[in-house]
């Protein structure tokens, strides 16, 4: 989580105070799925998690604080997920890495609540994640980071490609969820063969080539 960002005004230390954040923070999800960010309010935060609105004040300025917290969340759940799916299955080739990163994306979306609508923040800020990074900047260094570590590959091989992919895949992707809630399935076809023929053409030379398209 980038150190630069500290959506909360305070760190609640008992459990009581982690139980009601956390409260918030389920409520923010499932309101923004109700009403959109534009929708939501403070107010409607507190109401639905049961506590006072100068409860959610203690450690939240504003709603925007909340949903950067939500998403920081995210975040990490995002890392820890492709990180643990790419320590349990055999990594020939890294397209078996961006499969993963496809894979744990689409489900966020499909099972995270505020997920499909949130995104990584754009829709609130393109810099939620981070103050002078756009989002999809932090996306793609965590990437690289986790790839480069696993294949060996030189990070610097990998950043400009990943930043591009990221951003090529994130529009695409968008598309898909805006036509199917659950994400038209030939976009999303058509998002993993454009990401794997632009990296196929950008990384290293040595790298194989010839594995079947994913279906």
């Amino acid at each position: 989580m980038p150190t630069e960002v500290a959506p909360l005004r305070r760190k609640p230390v008992q459990q009581r105070s982690a139980q009601r954040v956390e409260r918030m923070l389920e409520s923010c999800a499932q309101l923004i799925d109700e009403v959109g960010y534009d929708g939501l309010t403070t107010t409607l935060i507190a109401e639905r998690a049961g506590v006072a609105v100068g409860s959610l004040y203690q450690f939240f300025p504003d709603k925007r604080a909340v949903v950067q917290e939500l998403t920081l969340r995210n975040l990490d759940r995002f890392v820890q997920t492709v990180s643990e799916r790419l320590d349990r299955i055999e990594l020939v080739h890294w397209w078996d890495a961006v499969d993963t990163v496809f894979d744990v994306y689409l489900g966020m979306h499909r099972e995270i609540p505020a997920f499909s609508k949130l995104h990584f923040g754009d829709v609130v800020d393109l810099r939620l994640l981070h103050e002078t990074k756009d989002n999809n900047a932090v996306i793609a260094e965590k990437l690289t980071s986790l790839i480069s570590d696993r294949f060996g590959m030189p990070p610097g091989e990998l950043e400009l490609p990943l930043s591009v992919a990221v951003e090529a895949a994130d529009a695409v992707l968008h598309l898909a969820f805006r036509r199917a809630p659950e994400g038209d399935q030939t976009l999303v076809n058509e998002a993993r063969e454009l990401i794997r023929g632009y990296l196929s053409s950008r990384i290293s030379e040595d790298q194989p080539k010839d594995l079947p398209a994913p279906r």
